[in-house]
C-alpha cells in the first residue's frame, strides 16, 4: 500500500516518532495549566492554521465530547500537523462515529505521522471496524505504522473473542517476519495480551507457539527479551518450561 521509499528523507528513529512526540505535554497536575475547553472549541473553527493547531494540540489532552464531531472534520484538514494532532485528539476522546472517518483518512493518508496517529486512535476506539484497518496497516504500511499498529491491535481484547481471534495471525505473521525489531516485539507484547484473555484453543496454542520462537530464535536479543516477558505474563506451563530450560542451559 505505502512504499517505505516515500519517506526516504527520514531515518528510521525519526520515522517512529510523531511531531507531537516533540511537544512538551501540558500538565495534568495544574488545572490553571489547562486550555479552556470552550476556548479551544471555538479555535477549532479558526481560519488560521495556528489556532487550529493549538486548539487539536489542546484535545490530545483535554477530554470533551462536544470537540468530536469538529475533531472528525479536522481529520481531512489541508495541514498535515492539523490532521495528526487531530488524530491523537480522537484518540483522547475515542467516539463510535469516529471510526469510519479514522478508517477512511488511514487509508487516504499520504503522511505517515498521520496514518500512526490515525491507528493509535483507532486501537483506542475499541471497535471491532477498526480490525480489518489495523491488520492491513501491520501487513503493509511503513515501519511507524506498522509498531502501532501492533500496538493498536493489542486492544481487541475489549471488543470481543471474535475479534481477537481475528488479530492474532497477522501479529503472528509480524512477529515472524517483520524486517524490523521494534514492530516484532510489539507483535509479541500484543499476542501476549491477547493470550491471557483467550481459552486454550487451537488459536492459543498457535500464538504460543510464536512467541516460543521468538524467544528461542530472534537474532535480536530485545524481540527475545519481550517474548519472554509475554511468556511470563500468560504463565502458558510450556512457556515456563521452556524459559527454564534455555535459561537453565545458558547459565551451565
Amino acid at each position: 500500500m505505502y512504499d517505505e521509499d516515500d519517506f526516504s528523507d527520514l531515518d528510521l528513529e525519526a520515522e517512529l516518532e510523531s511531531p507531537l512526540d516533540k511537544l512538551e505535554p501540558i500538565d495534568a497536575e495544574s488545572e490553571t495549566a489547562k486550555p479552556n475547553p470552550d476556548e479551544m472549541l471555538a479555535l477549532l473553527s479558526a481560519p488560521e492554521t495556528q489556532q487550529r493547531m493549538l486548539a487539536t494540540r489542546a484535545f490530545c489532552e483535554l477530554e470533551d465530547e462536544r470537540a468530536i464531531p469538529q475533531l472528525i472534520r479536522l481529520l481531512a484538514d489541508a495541514c498535515p500537523l492539523v490532521r495528526v494532532s487531530a488524530a491523537y485528539a480522537l484518540g483522547r476522546n475515542p467516539s463510535v462515529d469516529a471510526v469510519e472517518p479514522l478508517i477512511t483518512q488511514l487509508h487516504q493518508d499520504w503522511n505517515g505521522y498521520v496514518r500512526k496517529g490515525v491507528v493509535w486512535a483507532l486501537g483506542n476506539c475499541r471497535d471491532r471496524r477498526s480490525l480489518p484497518p489495523l491488520t492491513e496497516a501491520l501487513k503493509t504500511d511503513i515501519s511507524a505504522v506498522r509498531l502501532w499498529a501492533a500496538s493498536a491491535l493489542a486492544q481487541m481484547v475489549n471488543v470481543g473473542y471474535e475479534a481477537m481471534i481475528g488479530a492474532i495471525p497477522s501479529l503472528i505473521e509480524g512477529a515472524r517476519r517483520d524486517p524490523i525489531a521494534a514492530v516484532r516485539s510489539n507483535c509479541a507484547w500484543a499476542i501476549g495480551e491477547i493470550c491471557r484473555e483467550l481459552p486454550s484453543n487451537v488459536i492459543y496454542a498457535s500464538a504460543i507457539d510464536a512467541l516460543l520462537e521468538a524467544f528461542a530464535e530472534d537474532e535480536e536479543m530485545g524481540v527475545r527479551e519481550d517474548a519472554r516477558a509475554a511468556l511470563l505474563k500468560v504463565g502458558d506451563p510450556r512457556g515456563l518450561q521452556l524459559i527454564e530450560e534455555i535459561e537453565r542451559e545458558y547459565w551451565t
